[in-house]
């Protein structure tokens, strides 16, 4: 077997014996920053009455954190992958409380928007030492398979349990627990990790960091963010919004050019240019963008045409929660080692879009039981089966060195894919919303009638962004089949990050790069 080849499969260490007592603390972690994106969103009406934040500002309660965020992912890849992943994500979780700390305490508005941003910064260093972490600790095929399903359902689930943790923690505590609860979770992973991960010898990457890519990577990402998110308030042709969407595509373009000819570049191109990681990156994004859409209209469809509490709104998004579980867990850890990823990604993605469709059905009086319940239920079904290969061959046949920003780009397409999401079907729901609205208010005699008719729009608003979300969820299962070539694990061909192509060296061993 060549050395890259050996490199690639991650075979240079044997497996570390407290490799399953560290996946507890790395998907604790996971588990917290997941949890952040949602848990949030349900106390921010009660912390901008305290706070005195106005409806024009209360968006940077959301919009700090998204931008930090999804703008350093790749640089904090790359430093996970320069300092060591486990010192990284140590650091991330310190950082990480302390932001927590901060927002709980918050006094005013500038102090929660700069607890936000401190949150999203270290998050960024946080979330892609977790994953890399994942990549190089568990190197045999079935151990990865299960290691993964755990973390896939984490990272797909977490958000509707922060939905329910929220909802507990707003209405029978306040909304500064949503933020306190974090501490805990961040010192519990930061002390397990210190103890018991043992990161693999010679898995560092110790070139010199590229600031060139660094800076227009950053800038490049956070104006795309950015663009989304004002796109989402403003408007799509909005002046500011347009300028954004252009200076990022220009950043974005000038930083592929510039990691094509530097010597130790921030995203080896190798990396996103082999067809299985380039498909993956690309069907998780679009599966993204259905389901952040999605979680935001079933909340406010829940509790303000249902008139749920935020708590038992928390509870109404279990099955959803369950279904993830058993498609990550059970299905795809089942199946992953038998049959190729893109046979359960492209399925999975269409069992998630039966869910959707399910839900295009909704009405005032749709009944729990009879459409909600099994389209959540089916959605979270396809949507855990889907992640869990997803996420696993987002860093197979990487080299050790280049795991970091590997795992970074997952959490980028996700968090480029939530900000889109949110804005993109949020516009799409509104446009639909007055135009019904428009067309049927005056028929509307009295008070009821009228308030009626709102609800019947905002409800009508909901399913077209939803008939948008089940296509979406189509065409991710399309580039996840055409994409995705690799076979299963331990039989077929090792792809390694080394040039970008599959490499036509058989492996006689189970390991997991194809």
């Amino acid at each position: 077997m060549s050395q890259s080849a050996v490199q690639a499969s991650g075979v240079t260490d044997a497996p570390d014996a407290g490799r399953w007592k560290a996946l507890v603390f790395i998907a604790l972690a996971q588990l917290m920053v997941v949890l952040d994106a949602t848990i949030v969103n349900i106390a921010l009406p009660s912390a901008q009455q305290d706070l005195g934040i106005s409806d024009g500002n209360r968006q940077w309660v959301v919009t700090a954190y998204a931008l930090a965020f999804g703008g350093l992912l790749l640089f904090g890849g790359r430093i996970a992958d320069l300092w060591g992943r486990k010192r990284t994500f140590v650091v991330g979780l310190a950082g990480f409380a302390v932001a927590s700390a901060l927002g709980g305490a918050a006094t005013n508005e500038a102090m929660m928007f700069g607890s936000r941003a401190l949150q999203g910064v270290f998050g960024a260093l946080l979330a892609p030492a977790a994953l890399s972490l994942l990549a190089v600790m568990f190197t045999d095929a079935k151990e990865r398979a299960k290691a993964f399903g755990i973390y896939g359902a984490i990272a797909g689930g977490g958000g509707a349990v922060g939905l329910i943790l929220g909802g507990f923690l707003t209405e029978y505590l306040n909304w500064r627990w949503t933020f306190f609860v974090n501490i805990p979770f961040a010192v519990v992973a930061a002390a397990g990790a210190y103890f018991v991960v043992r990161e693999p010898k010679g898995a560092r990457n110790r070139s010199p960091l590229d600031i060139p890519g660094v800076i227009l990577s950053t800038l490049g990402l956070v104006a795309l963010v950015y663009g989304f998110t004002r796109a989402e308030s403003e408007g799509w042709s909005d002046a500011v919004t347009v300028g954004m969407f252009v200076g990022s595509a220009v950043l974005l373009l000038a930083f592929v050019v510039v990691e094509s000819r530097v010597k130790a570049p921030l995203l080896p191109l190798r990396v996103i240019t082999e067809r299985n990681r380039g498909g993956v990156y690309l069907s998780l994004g679009l599966a993204i963008i259905a389901m952040f859409g999605l979680f935001l209209f079933l909340t406010y469809y829940l509790q303000i045409v249902k008139g749920y509490t935020p708590v038992k709104t928390g509870f109404a998004f279990l099955p959803m929660i369950a279904g993830m579980i058993t498609g990550s867990t059970q299905i795809g850890t089942r199946l992953m080692t038998r049959i190729a990823p893109r046979l359960l990604m492209g399925p999975g993605f269409l069992v998630a879009a039966v869910g959707m469709l399910l839900l295009t059905q909704l009405e005032i009086d749709t009944s729990y039981a009879a459409v909600l319940l099994p389209g959540m239920l089916l959605l979270g079904l396809g949507m855990g089966t889907a992640f869990m290969p997803a996420m696993s061959m987002a860093t197979q046949g990487v080299e050790p060195r280049d795991s970091g920003v590997a795992s970074a780009m997952v959490n980028t397409s996700q968090q480029v894919g939530g900000a889109i999401g949110t804005a993109l079907l949020n516009t799409i729901a509104a446009s639909a919303t007055t135009s019904y609205v428009a067309d049927r208010i005056g028929g509307a005699a009295t008070r009821s009638q009228q308030q009626l008719v709102q609800l019947e729009g905002q409800v009508q608003g909901y399913t077209s962004a939803i008939w948008f979300a089940v296509g979406i969820l189509v065409v991710a299962a399309v580039i996840a089949l055409t994409f995705v070539n690799a076979g299963r694990p331990g039989g077929s061909a090792v792809t390694g990050s080394g040039s970008g192509d599959a490499a036509e060296e058989e492996l006689p061993v189970p390991v997991v790069a194809h």
